[in-house]
């Protein structure tokens, strides 16, 4: 709730609002990006959700759709767009490394996604195409903070597909 109202995470405000101490707040968060990488992966899995309950079929196809429906709803989070505006190398970290969970969930979550549209395969393949599939799924969501313009969701799907089994 404390991002979602100030479009960032301000560690000496939370600990305030939460009436505890910075040390406490620190000791049990891990630290502002282990935090920020809750948080996102906490909007990012509601809106996972959201694009599996609107897509329909199975198959590639509704992998695609939840792809496009997620990109979708990133792309009018406002919160997210502010605080990548103002804190892009935050951003990256948090987002798209192993400084938080967040990358590793993601493929988790798309291999999820394989699953519940039919996608099967060798378990180390689906893992491979999963977590290839989420970094070019993050070329797209998060290009404003890999430094490009926004990569158009259309340009991306012909190579989203060739990732998917047949």
């Amino acid at each position: 709730m404390h991002f979602l109202k100030h479009s960032t995470l301000d560690m000496d405000l939370l600990a305030s609002e939460l009436a505890i101490s910075r040390a406490t707040l620190y000791r049990a968060a891990g630290g502002r990006e282990p935090l920020l990488g809750e948080v996102f992966w906490a909007i990012g899995r509601l809106f996972l959700a959201e694009a599996g309950d609107e897509a329909t079929g199975s198959g590639p196809d509704r992998v695609i759709e939840v792809s496009r429906l997620f990109a979708e709803l990133v792309a009018t989070a406002q919160q997210l767009k502010q605080f990548v505006a103002a804190e892009p190398q935050t951003a990256a970290r948090v987002l798209l490394t192993t400084a938080t969970e967040v990358h590793e969930r993601a493929v988790r979550a798309q291999l999820e996604i394989f699953e519940e549209s039919g996608l099967a395969g060798d378990p180390d393949d689906m893992r491979h195409r999963a977590f290839l599939y989420v970094r070019l799924m993050e070329s797209v969501v998060y290009s404003d903070v890999l430094g490009v313009p926004q990569v158009p969701f259309a340009l991306a799907e012909p190579a989203l597909r060739a990732l998917l089994p047949a």
